[in-house]
């Protein structure tokens, strides 16, 4: 897929997304609902010029998660103080999840 400059950029891992669980699983508010899960950029990397951040700044995020993440939603009751807690488990859970489907290698790390 090419942007409005002609790049390319490959889409593996936000195809990798569909199907899957999500890996933020905001308590209260996650819907479990792989029907809805998408590739959620998250906003603590500052995003690239004229685009968002990295594919690997992200994770696997149902609707309801999805749009606090984005912040068309406020975080629910208390769980707003643990927001970087809950940013910081889910890109790892996602790695994890892209290691283990092949879609990315860490170069030393374990392989399934």
């Amino acid at each position: 897929m090419s942007d409005k400059r002609g790049r390319h950029e490959p889409q593996p891992i936000r195809h990798a997304a569909r199907g899957e669980l999500c890996t933020v699983q905001i308590a209260g508010l996650c819907r479990h609902n792989t029907e809805t899960t998408v590739l959620a950029h998250l906003p603590f990397e500052g995003g690239i010029m004229g685009g968002k951040v990295s594919d690997l700044s992200s994770c696997f995020a149902c609707d309801a998660c999805h749009s606090v993440i984005d912040g068309v939603r406020p975080w629910p009751g208390d769980e707003g103080a643990h927001r970087d807690w809950y940013l910081r488990r889910a890109m790892v859970r996602t790695w994890r999840r892209l290691v283990e489907k092949g879609v990315i290698t860490i170069e030393g790390g374990h392989q399934p």
